[in-house]
């Protein structure tokens, strides 16, 4: 079965802060036809690991069940961990 990228992505975000602080869960779906920063945050974070600078500090995460969107303002200089948990649809 090939992966349809165009499929919609049901993520649930837990950023680990240092002390011991948790935010989340946050639900976040993520398409092509359904924008939200879910993955830009993985990335950027796991980016910021490797050495590189961080560029963005807010992220929206859009919840398309609930019709929401969260909005995290981060420094990764304070993240200690951030667990993306995604759904898998067959």
């Amino acid at each position: 079965m090939a992966n349809d990228d165009k499929g919609l992505t049901n993520h649930s975000i837990t950023v680990c802060l240092e002390g011991g602080a948790v935010l989340g869960p946050f639900r976040a779906t993520w398409s092509k036809e359904k924008i939200s920063d879910v993955r830009e945050l993985v990335r950027e974070y796991d980016a910021y690991l490797e050495g590189d600078k961080q560029k963005r500090f807010k992220f929206h995460l859009h919840d398309q069940v609930e019709h929401v969107s969260h909005t995290l303002v981060l420094d990764f200089r304070r993240v200690t961990a951030i667990y993306d948990k995604v759904g898998l649809h067959d």
